[in-house]
């Protein structure tokens, strides 16, 4: 070691395997001059080559050592390059002569053991670089923020986000989604850090499999894309208790999200803990990673009134928090409208153009467009049409936002039990622009993905202009918000804000027709290169088939004709029955109620309450004199209660086997119950439960199985919820009066005996006593099955079909694909149309009225092995496994429609990038794009016409003008490939078939599996 001054330091990093291979330890090589630069990117004074070779002066001498980094050092780093940059974070290396010249000859005098070592590090230098160069995703830069947009490396920048969160999809599935983000125009992934995931015992932290946030980082900034990394710790996100992990509610003296001193404690060191693991693993932005903005807290200004003056000093503590920990790129606090200076308040909702932040110095962000929305057990499945989604951010840009995230682009599946609620179901598709498998929703994706190219032609003049936009107003309900700078160019938004009628208006000497409730955007202020309202993105039809391996085969003419398959997954089913009560050692007994979840942690969603009640003779007398009977009465309970006298079921709330209306009744209970937890309520009361009993002489034994369905995830004082009984069970109807049950003495038994058992698990599921299942016992509830079964062939994605059972859990090989629940949703609310005209909301464009809100469940197919797959269930309330099968999800068929006088595909017109200039647009017929699913092939052409076709998607006609080559010309585009393009023109078709006539060009074709379309066609 030498040095002249304390205050400077050159640190070696060597990157060092660890057992994790996605991690590493580190030895590091910093060069540093002093402190680190300001937050956000500020700038450096740093020297430069020339006068490091003309040994002029230089401030600071530097002091060499050699040190393990344990964890991420505060300091600005800085390798023999030119320039400040992380060591890792340079895609090419240009250590020279001169850097040796630099070290050799710096003017004091080394020892030879010195020059020596100094000459060692330079060499280990180079190696690191070419070693750690296949993981570098760009070269170093810094974010900053000005009142207009985020400044990336420089530059200000509009950016789209997509939502996805890694655990509701296998990391498997990662590369694919991520592709298809890209693919779809976006320039940022966005994700929450899922606190009761990566920590679920205190201390022990999981950052593997589908935790392996490290690995999803990596895999977008490899991408090419930008990552905005939400901490808060709390998420809300409809996961299970907002992402706080169970155990915190057992930190003494704890209150969540307020100023108090222990949750505090435990956040920062949640929070440190991904921040430096980030930095570690040199993933933000100055190190040369894609992560360009963290957020802190989540949505608090819902709920902020509630703590009074706490409320507003937790916020401000949090935001000096965040900032102390030095990640060196902005922070966001989203709904939060005291967000302090140094913190970028967003917006959130279905709308957020009229959003403006608390102060001028920040940009309008919008962290969470509500492209979709959840769905809970017995309702509906909301739908958001493409042409409401694509309407709202462009108003966003086109009234000055900067940033705007898809919540959610991918919303995948909640495996296991990490769904949230309480009664959120297991799939978490959103309505997506991606399905909860992955595939593309159309026409949701590909429009907005127009949406997106025609937002980034217009980029260059949304960046140059430095206030407000110029505003035209066109008529009463339109406007026009025009983006003009003499040395840029113009690009224009023109907005018909009439949720009726098409408007007819003049924009700088031309005239332009806006479709009502709709955008028209104008790159260079002249050609309409998309408006919201018009769709010309395909129609995917999807499907759910069985799924059955080798279900096809050649004949000896090489024809394909399918076997007779067997829809069910198998009709051999071994069973074991889940005892009723206590049933280890590990039950316990205690004087009065316990609260659910301060006995089950949450390991487990049952929780068996026992008690006695002896009954004399004179209370029998009294009953039957009386043709009456006891009644049980639960003054609340949370979430579901299945109720057993003396080992026998008596009842069930709420109730599984309900008619239609019955089923409407406790889904407007449970929606609103949900409400009351959306507004604030620190802490609801669930339900009541009334039941009859039919009580024996003697003792008779009352098991209640409280069960969880999803902890509360929103609202103020979350430590204070829970689950199973509040207020007082009791019995009425006795001659004395009634009985309190509350103060008796109870037994409780946490989980299942086969949870307890692993009966799921393939190398575990043997030691139960398994029987072969007769037909004849079912229905049978609390009941255990299992079969084996082989995985379907092909790459489509697998679901499994439970349509057939009542309410349970499913596992494949081991792994918890969710809760399942066959609550049908009402037969009334769904709407024959969806009217995208107007604002939106989740009950707008409902469907799946009077079906189950759930039938089919992913199952990952790495998840899967190559034979003898075991399924296991437990079924709580009586079902049919035998009905079970195997399904493949995909799109069997593509439909499309566009006009000759719809807009020229946009990647004709030209911009050379996002801070050029120069847009144009060429003389170019509109374009038809119809594309299968990865691995499938267009095999048939449905329909086609060219001319005045009627109809929709799946009900297409020919009109009074059809040219008749149509099917022929499509046939010879498409046919055989997974996707194709053709003109809508004469040209294309060669005639015109109505000449004065606007033509369309309507389409419908069949997809099938490659392998399959292949077979068919030897």
């Amino acid at each position: 070691m030498f040095h002249r001054r304390s205050d400077t330091t050159v640190e070696v990093q060597m990157m060092k395997p660890n057992i994790n291979p996605t991690h590493t330890q580190a030895h590091k090589v910093i060069f540093t001059e002093g402190p680190k630069p300001a937050q956000f990117g500020q700038q450096v004074a740093t020297h430069t080559q020339a006068q490091y070779e003309s040994n002029q002066p230089i401030p600071k001498p530097i002091r060499l050592s050699l040190l393990r980094a344990q964890s991420p050092p505060k300091l600005w780093e800085r390798t023999c390059c030119n320039g400040w940059t992380g060591l890792a974070g340079i895609k090419k290396t240009y250590i020279n002569t001169s850097s040796l010249f630099f070290l050799l000859h710096y003017p004091f005098f080394l020892s030879l053991m010195e020059m020596l070592k100094c000459i060692f590090l330079l060499v280990l230098v180079i190696k690191l670089s070419i070693c750690r160069g296949d993981e570098l995703f760009f070269k170093p830069f810094n974010v900053s923020y000005d009142h207009r947009a985020l400044i990336i490396d420089g530059h200000r920048r509009m950016l789209i986000s997509a939502g996805i969160h890694y655990p509701r999809a296998t990391p498997q599935m990662w590369p694919g989604l991520i592709a298809k983000i890209k693919e779809g125009g976006a320039d940022v992934v966005q994700t929450y850090a899922f606190w009761n995931g990566h920590e679920p015992v205190r201390g022990q932290y999981n950052f593997e499999g589908r935790y392996d946030i490290v690995k999803f980082v990596k895999l977008v900034g490899q991408s090419g894309l930008y990552f905005h990394l939400r901490i808060g710790p709390y998420v809300c996100a409809e996961w299970n208790f907002g992402g706080f992990p169970v155990w915190l509610r057992d930190v003494p003296g704890i209150k969540f999200r307020t100023d108090n001193g222990p949750f505090k404690d435990e956040m920062q060191r949640f929070v440190e803990k991904m921040v430096g693991l980030m930095h570690q693993e040199m993933l933000f932005s100055w190190q040369g990673g894609p992560i360009i903005l963290l957020q802190i807290e989540n949505e608090y200004g819902n709920i902020e009134s509630s703590y009074g003056q706490s409320g507003k000093d937790y916020v401000k503590w949090a935001a000096r928090m965040a900032h102390s920990l030095g990640a060196g790129v902005p922070w966001v606090m989203c709904k939060q409208t005291d967000a302090p200076e140094d913190i970028i308040d967003a917006c959130n909702g279905y709308y957020c153009d009229g959003f403006r932040p608390n102060s001028y110095n920040k940009p309008a962000l919008w962290t969470e467009e509500w492209n979709g929305w959840y769905t809970s057990w017995g309702a509906t499945v909301p739908h958001r049409p493409a042409e409401d989604i694509a309407f709202a951010v462009a108003r966003f840009f086109q009234r000055g936002g900067s940033f705007q995230n898809y919540y959610m682009y991918f919303g995948g599946t909640n495996f296991g039990r990490t769904s949230g609620g309480p009664f959120y179901i297991t799939s978490y598709d959103y309505d997506a622009p991606l399905d909860e498998y992955g595939l593309l929703s159309q026409p949701k994706w590909g429009h907005l993905k127009n949406l997106h190219a025609a937002i980034k032609l217009c980029e260059p003049a949304l960046v140059a202009v430095d206030d407000s936009p110029q505003y035209i107003r066109l008529g009463p309900k339109q406007e026009a918000h025009v983006y003009r700078k003499s040395e840029i160019g113009c690009s224009a938004f023109l907005a018909n804000i009439d949720e009726h009628k098409t408007a007819s208006v003049t924009f700088l000497g031309r005239a332009y027709s806006l479709p009502p409730w709709s955008v028209s955007i104008l790159p260079d202020c002249v050609n309409v290169a998309f408006n919201t309202a018009k769709v010309t993105a395909q129609i995917s039809v999807k499907t759910q088939v069985f799924g059955s391996p080798h279900s096809s085969k050649r004949t000896e003419s090489g024809g394909l004709w399918l076997q007779d398959v067997d829809p069910t997954i198998s009709k051999s089913w071994m069973t074991v029955k889940e005892p009723v009560g206590a049933w280890g050692e590990n039950s316990f007994t205690l004087q009065g109620i316990v609260e659910h979840l301060n006995a089950t942690k949450d390991t487990s969603d049952y929780l068996w309450c026992i008690t006695r009640i002896q009954i004399s003779d004179e209370d029998i007398a009294f009953w039957e004199a009386n043709e009456d009977s006891p009644i049980l009465i639960i003054e609340s309970m949370r979430d579901v209660v299945q109720i057993f006298l003396n080992g026998q079921f008596t009842g069930v709330v709420p109730n599984f086997t309900l008619n239609f209306r019955q089923h409407y009744v406790v889904a407007m209970r449970l929606y609103s119950f949900f409400i009351s937890f959306w507004e604030g309520s620190a802490v609801n009361d669930g339900f009541g439960a009334k039941q009859p009993l039919h009580l024996q002489q003697g003792y008779n034994e009352l098991a209640i199985l409280s069960e969880t369905v999803g902890l509360q995830n929103y609202g103020a004082f979350l430590e204070k919820d829970g689950a199973g009984f509040r207020g007082k069970v009791k019995l009425t109807g006795f001659k004395t009066g009634e009985i309190d049950l509350s103060s008796s003495l109870w037994t409780y038994q946490v989980g299942l005996k086969g949870e307890f058992l692993k009966m799921f698990a393939p190398e575990q599921n043997e030691s139960a006593d398994w029987v072969n299942l007769s037909p004849d016992i079912l229905p049978s509830m609390l009941t255990w099955y299992k079969t084996y079964f082989e995985v379907p062939d092909g790459i489509d994605p697998v679901s499994l079909d439970l349509g057939s059972m009542g309410k349970g859990q499913a596992w494949i090989n081991g792994h918890n694909i969710g809760r399942y629940w066959s609550m049908v949703a009402p037969k009334d609310g769904c709407q024959k149309t969806c009217d995208y005209r107007g604002a939106y909301n989740e009950k707008k464009c409902a469907t799946n009225c009077g079906n189950p809100t759930q039938t089919w469940y992913h199952i990952p197919r790495s998840w899967l092995q190559a034979s003898n797959n075991l399924l296991v269930i437990f079924e709580e309330t009586g079902g049919n496994p035998l009905e079970i099968s195997i399904k493949l999800h995909y799109t069997k068929a593509i439909c499309s429609q566009v006009s000759e006088s719809d807009y020229p595909p946009l990647q004709f017109w030209s911009n050379p990038g996002p801070i050029h200039t120069n847009v144009s647009i060429n003389a170019k017929a509109p374009e038809m794009h119809l594309q299968c699913d990865y691995g499938h092939t267009i095999s048939e052409i449905t329909f086609a016409s060219y001319g005045t076709p009627r109809g929709s998607c799946q009900s297409f006609s020919t009109g009074h003008c059809h040219a008749p080559s149509s099917a022929a010309v499509i046939a010879k585009v498409c046919q055989g490939k997974n996707s194709c393009s053709i003109d809508v023109s004469n040209a294309a078709f060669g005639t015109d078939p109505c000449r004065g006539t606007v033509k369309s060009l309507a389409v419908e074709v069949k997809c099938t599996s490659s392998s399959n379309f292949a077979a068919s066609t030897l």
